[in-house]
Formats: structure tokens, C-alpha cells, sequence
């Protein structure tokens, strides 16, 4: 049964300041940006939120701009804006290709990274770029702000170090040496959630990050330093096996997942062989 829109709240700032003012005095209202998966919620109806804080008018927040070595990205850059971003293109050219993956043109055109690092997803298509890239979260409440490095912001399953009063603002990544890498396994090309979906940077510290095998998308340190250590692909791929942990569910099996994440792994590093 879906939830009736006229029990739902919406409050409306005029900037962050009064946004974070909002989550510290309404500690049940929850952000709401671009809504692309709190309208999957509501349709399905049952518990959840009934009051929301709207962050789609705060412009400071779409901004991409690169104040010094680290780019900054808004939390309220949509996919599109990541598209078409020639810093982005430049720096992070795997999250541009990421962005691509995310839904159809009206989901880019309203999805936020933002939302992705918050809906806490672990097939979420940005959140391995953002591990092998080592973001940091920048989080701010009323009161404070602080970096969180992006391995360290997934505590569980749909659980992040984000506090209830707090808003994920933006997303600072260092430069990055190496030749990226990105691919998502879905049920098609576009428009579906992914079965597996890795990132890559081939670099003499080679970074592997994978999504929809674990309940947080993961960073495979021991299969990196198998890769670092000159090991063959083979036994890269053991380390992999041992560290991730699919699950059988409506979209995959575990078998498929394992056998894809180790099919990635391979043409990850016989694509980026060729430099």
C-alpha cells in the first residue's frame, strides 16, 4: 500500500545555515534532495519518515570546484553535473563513467552524490570510485564540521557515521595516480540496480573496491596487496574470493556474484595492462 503523501511533512530552508538549524531541532526530519529513492520507499508504502527537509534549492551545494590539490564536490551535484563536469572528467574521469551507469536521464537529472553516499547502499554505482579515490566526507551540523574518510563512513548495512543532525555537504578527493577503472554488471545496460559494480586504480599501490557482494561496498586490501606484490591474477582473484560475501537475493545469487567479481577483477587488469 503506498503512503499517503498528505501525512507528510516538508520543511522548506532558505540556506544550510537554517537546514542544519532544522535537523537539530526536528531530530526526526530527514534530508531530502533529488527524492529518486524515497519515492521508491513511499510507493511501497509500510513505516518510515514523515517529515523531510528539503535541500534541492540549496545551490552553494551543486558546486565542483577545486580549491587547491583536492577536488571538492558538492553533495547536491546530480549525475548529470558529474557528466558533464570537465574538472570531473579531468580528475575522476571512473565517477563520470559511474554517474553514466545511475538509472536514465530524468534519475541523473535529479539524483545527487550526496544521496548515494547517504542512502548507504551497498550497490550504490559511485561508492566504489569513492573508496579506490580515498574521499573524504565533509559533514556538517549547527554546530561543527568535520572529515570523514570515506573508509571509515560505512559502519553496517545501511548504517553510516553520519549523524542525525548532520548533512553530508561535500566530498574532497586527493589527485589520483594511475589509470582508472570502472565496470557495473546489471541485468541491462542502463536503468538497473547492479549485480556487481568495481572500481579500479592501477598504480604501483593498486586499489580494488567492489560493490553488491558484502553489506557495505568494501575495499580489497588483501586482494591490492596480492596485485602490489607482483602475485599472479590467479591468486589475486583467491584473495578476492576470501574477502568479499554475496548473498543470494531477488536480483542475483551468491555464486554469480562471486563469479563476476572475479571476472572483473581479471579484465581490470588485463584492460589496464596495456597502460
Amino acid at each position: 500500500m503506498r503512503t499517503a503523501v498528505s501525512t507528510l511533512r516538508l520543511l522548506e530552508p532558505r540556506n544550510l545555515a537554517e537546514a542544519l538549524r532544522m535537523l537539530r531541532d526536528e531530530p526526526e526530519a530527514v534530508p531530502l534532495a533529488g527524492a529518486t529513492d524515497l519515492y521508491v520507499a513511499l510507493n511501497a508504502g509500510g513505516p518510515g519518515p514523515r517529515q523531510f527537509v528539503n535541500l534541492w534549492r540549496l545551490a552553494p551545494l551543486r558546486r565542483i570546484t577545486m580549491p587547491g590539490d583536492a577536488l571538492s564536490i558538492g553533495a547536491l551535484a546530480t549525475y548529470t553535473a558529474l557528466i558533464r563536469s570537465r574538472l570531473v572528467q579531468r580528475r575522476i574521469p571512473m565517477l563520470a563513467r559511474a554517474a553514466q551507469e545511475v538509472g536514465g536521464m530524468q534519475i541523473q537529472n535529479r539524483g545527487t552524490l550526496g544521496g548515494n553516499i547517504a542512502n548507504a547502499s551497498p550497490a550504490g554505482d559511485t561508492l566504489p570510485v569513492l573508496a579506490v579515490a580515498e574521499a573524504m566526507v565533509v559533514l556538517r551540523s549547527a554546530g561543527d564540521e568535520r572529515r570523514v574518510p570515506f573508509g571509515s563512513f560505512y559502519t553496517g548495512y545501511r548504517r553510516s557515521a553520519r549523524r542525525p543532525d548532520e548533512l553530508i555537504t561535500a566530498v574532497e578527493i586527493p589527485p589520483i595516480e594511475g589509470i582508472q577503472w570502472f565496470r557495473k554488471v546489471g541485468t541491462r545496460a542502463a536503468q538497473s540496480v547492479s549485480k556487481v559494480v568495481m572500481a579500479a586504480v592501477r598504480a604501483p599501490r593498486p586499489r580494488v573496491a567492489v560493490g553488491s557482494v558484502a553489506p557495505t561496498v568494501l575495499r580489497l586490501y588483501h586482494t591490492e596487496a596480492a596485485l602490489a606484490a607482483g602475485r599472479s591474477i590467479e591468486e589475486a582473484t583467491q584473495a578476492l574470493e576470501s574477502e568479499i560475501h554475496p548473498i543470494d537475493d531477488p536480483r542475483s545469487t551468491a555464486t554469480y556474484r562471486r563469479m563476476v567479481a572475479t571476472n572483473l577483477l581479471r579484465r581490470f587488469w588485463s584492460d589496464t595492462a596495456r597502460g
